[in-house]
């Protein structure tokens, strides 16, 4: 199924349960976890590939500490229905987001309209909350030096959509479940 999305694209976001941690708190807690020398420093680094270490994040939500190495990335992907939010600890990460709500389920294909690309760059202490859906990429653009970043989802991520892009068509290409990630 293929289909097309503007950037003034709107789905319902269903209500957040009360007792829940909010994306800005999440981005509190990411903030305060990433300001801690002693755990940013506890990361072991690799130089071939990601690490990661998992953290107890607020009110029953999931946290990671990951080491990013020079030129590592996510790839295009979702959090289907967590919120999220992270902050670079070490170094500088670059987000590649699309500013338009994608369909959940039911399609393969989408041709993205002009306008939805954006990019930011987030050096050390920097971050950004993010909604349910949100499509992004995270990259450590540089040729020399490892980031690290905090990243807290709630609810603990229930599956992770991965997406190809080539100009202005998203495939989506699989669907990751947590025993994936084990």
């Amino acid at each position: 199924m293929s289909a097309s999305v503007p950037a003034s694209a709107s789905v319902p976001t269903p209500a957040r349960p009360a007792g829940t941690p909010t994306s800005a708190e999440l981005l509190d807690f990411a903030r305060r976890a990433a300001a801690d020398a002693d755990l940013v420093a506890s990361l072991p680094l690799d130089p071939q590939g990601r690490t990661w270490v998992r953290l107890k994040g607020p009110r029953g939500s999931e946290a990671w500490l990951i080491g990013w190495p020079p030129g590592t990335g996510t790839g295009w992907h979702d959090h289907a229905e967590s919120v999220g939010a992270f902050t670079t600890a070490a170094g500088t990460l670059k987000e590649n987001s699309l500013a338009a709500r994608l369909p959940t389920d039911g399609w393969k294909t989408l041709e993205l309209t002009e306008g939805v690309d954006r990019e930011r760059k987030l050096a050390t202490g920097q971050g950004r909350a993010f909604g349910r859906n949100h499509v992004h990429e995270v990259l450590n653009e540089s040729p020399t030096e490892h980031a690290v970043s905090v990243h807290a989802y709630y609810p603990p991520l229930p599956q992770i959509r991965r997406y190809s892009r080539t100009g202005a068509v998203l495939r989506l290409e699989h669907v990751e479940r947590p025993e994936d990630w084990q």
